[in-house]
């Protein structure tokens, strides 16, 4: 089997192949790039592994003219930049010693043993500058299959690092076969390791979360989460259910937020940016108050609006009503016909305040079916009683 992506018979990165070939040493693509080229997907990074040591790899890189980034010189990798291109070129390594969140590694010349300490098998692939693949440890006939399995003990690798249990439902998600279900040894090793979760950091995890529910179908990965009591690990009161419903719906493809606020839950354990809580905290209101549809879209905009009613829906595991999405739409960008001006010189000040809140309850409570005169009257008549 040969791989002929652009992205691996290109200059930029035959010119990192050359470089340290050049220099006596022997070079792979490693993990993403080579399991996305061979399933036909993006290739989005560029990892390379060698026999050469970082300082060795500085050296070749400068007398190439290439320019070279220690980004991570004690694990053994050094980023290339090669025409505008990053290329992570590492050091073939073997465990020495793991805490479940960070290794120790000694320097290796044999793609074996790196092979050994990765994650899944469909990441233990290699191929060199022509494109042909190295499979150390058999994890091409998995990919074939698309089956996510853990390389070798599925408890010692999650031993290692426990962020490799949410990053296994996130592969399952995204690469997995739906008809293979899930690995069961995996999910054992998962269910039985679930505390290692409390030891990693909110980034790493919500990265992770990020691209599970960012996948085309996430529910069924993210209900085994539940089965294995992981998902409450990272979002406490969580639910499951609504996800099946949303991707039969063919509602809200890849939106990641939007799914997180179907599933509910606590995300103080999360790392999320000022406005992704803003968002998450509206969407989640609106799917779980009783806020009609034209307040809604008054309130969030028409396409959050009809997210958030999407949701609500769901819950209920039903379609929203078709009328409910028009009247979010009609709702969005309209304003009341009363301003501050029409109500002056009655009220001023503080007072004025008020009025201007009556006048848009009243408004909404019409659903913005109620004229200019008709809501002066009442916002004056609410006054006066």
């Amino acid at each position: 089997m040969r791989i002929g992506d652009d992205w691996l018979t290109g200059a930029a990165t035959q010119a990192v192949f050359g470089m340290l070939q050049t220099g006596g040493h022997r070079a792979l693509a490693v993990g993403g790039c080579v399991r996305n080229a061979l399933l036909g997907v993006p290739v989005v990074d560029i990892d390379l592994a060698t026999d050469a040591v970082p300082d060795r790899v500085l050296h070749l890189a400068e007398k190439a003219g290439l320019r070279a980034v220690p980004t991570g010189i004690a694990h053994g990798t050094v980023t290339i930049v090669s025409d505008g291109v990053a290329h992570e070129v590492t050091t073939f390594r073997r465990d020495i010693d793991t805490d479940g969140r960070h290794a120790t590694v000694a320097f290796s010349d044999d793609p074996a043993e790196d092979a050994a300490r990765r994650d899944f098998t469909m990441n233990a692939l290699y191929c060199d500058a022509e494109g042909r693949v190295v499979d150390p440890l058999g994890g091409l006939d998995d990919l074939r299959a698309r089956r996510v399995r853990f390389i070798g003990d599925p408890h010692a690798r999650i031993a290692e690092d426990y962020l490799r249990i949410p990053r296994f439902f996130r592969f399952t998600a995204l690469y997995g076969d739906p008809a293979l279900g899930i690995d069961a040894e995996g999910l054992a090793a998962c269910a039985a390791l679930a505390e290692g979760i409390d030891r990693l950091s909110a980034e790493r995890v919500t990265h992770e979360l990020r691209k599970l529910l960012a996948a085309p179908d996430p529910a069924p990965a993210v209900a085994s989460m539940a089965q294995a009591g992981v998902l409450w690990r990272i979002l406490p009161g969580a639910e499951a259910a609504t996800l099946p419903v949303l991707v039969h719906l063919e509602a809200l493809p890849g939106d990641w937020i939007a799914r997180l606020a179907a599933l509910g839950g606590e995300v103080t354990g999360l790392r999320l940016s000022r406005a992704e809580v803003r968002e998450l905290e509206a969407l989640s209101q609106g799917a779980r108050g009783d806020a009609r549809p034209f307040a809604l879209g008054h309130a969030l905009g028409g396409d959050r609006a009809r997210d958030a009613l999407t949701i609500r829906a769901a819950l209920h595991a039903q379609a929203v009503a078709p009328g409910d999405i028009e009247a979010a739409l009609r709702g969005a960008g309209a304003e009341p016909p009363v301003t501050a001006r029409d109500l002056m010189p009655d009220f001023t000040g503080p007072a004025l305040g008020d009025a201007l809140a009556r006048v848009r309850d009243i408004w909404l409570a019409h659903e913005g079916e109620i004229d200019r005169e008709a809501l002066l009257a009442a916002a004056r008549g609410d006054a006066g009683r």
